[in-house]
């Protein structure tokens, strides 16, 4: 069951019951909310729920988030006033909000040259969403570093022989990401999974593959490149 933390009660709470899920982004600005409300879709639809996500104001064209994988969302002038969750840089007192701390660096702009822009989303996904975050140059290097030491390993685990997924990490990822979008605590099951010798390449592959539907980082991308 996912929760989230609701800043009204202190804990986490369960979503609102139903199968859809109503998710209204109120700022555009910075670059660490629309990666979070991305996550808070997949993880949801991970768990049935047909979910719609909309923005207000509207999202300006910005190649760094088409980069960042983060989707397109449903431009509104006006906000929906029925939304199950909200998600901004400042809390709502009315409803259940996902409050981001604002990304601080100039990471964005100084690396979005010359580095993976899913390198700076996994640094985002590093940092629990409502803990402040400098988006660094250097951070962003070395989460791009991150990056393509998985992106290696999967490459050679696709040349193994297929295995079926482990379910055992996969879970305990998915349970990591259901409490309150413990992204940072999902990605620590990546290393563990890399580094698990018990573990057959072909599993491991399976496993990242189907937690990377999660995450959003290509994790595939060098599959074939050798």
């Amino acid at each position: 069951m996912l929760r989230l933390y609701d800043h009204r009660t202190g804990q986490a709470e369960p979503l609102p019951a139903g199968q859809g899920l109503r998710v209204q982004v109120l700022d555009g600005s910075g670059h660490r909310v629309p990666v979070v409300a991305d996550l808070l879709r997949r993880v949801a639809e991970r768990a049935g729920r047909r979910v719609r996500v909309a923005c207000t104001p509207p999202l300006t064209a910005d190649a760094a988030l088409a980069d960042s994988n983060v989707a397109s969302f449903e431009p509104l002038d006006v906000p929906m006033a029925d939304a199950d969750v909200y998600v901004a840089s400042e809390a709502r007192e009315d409803a259940l909000c996902l409050t981001v701390a604002r990304e601080t660096g100039d990471g964005w702009t100084a690396a979005s040259t010359s580095v993976d822009g899913l390198a700076m989303r996994l640094t985002m996904l590093q940092v629990p969403y409502r803990e402040p975050l400098e988006l660094s140059e250097a951070k962003v290097s070395q989460a791009a570093e991150r990056l393509d030491r998985w992106r290696g390993k999967v490459a050679e685990w696709a040349t193994a022989p297929g295995r079926p997924i482990n379910r055992a990490y996969a879970t305990e990822a998915e349970t990591a990401l259901a409490d309150d979008l413990d992204s940072p605590g999902a990605l620590a099951v990546l290393d563990r999974i890399a580094a698990d010798a018990d573990v057959p390449p072909g599993a491991k592959l399976e496993t990242f593959i189907h937690l990377d539907l999660l995450l959003g980082l290509n994790l595939v991308s060098a599959i074939g490149s050798a």
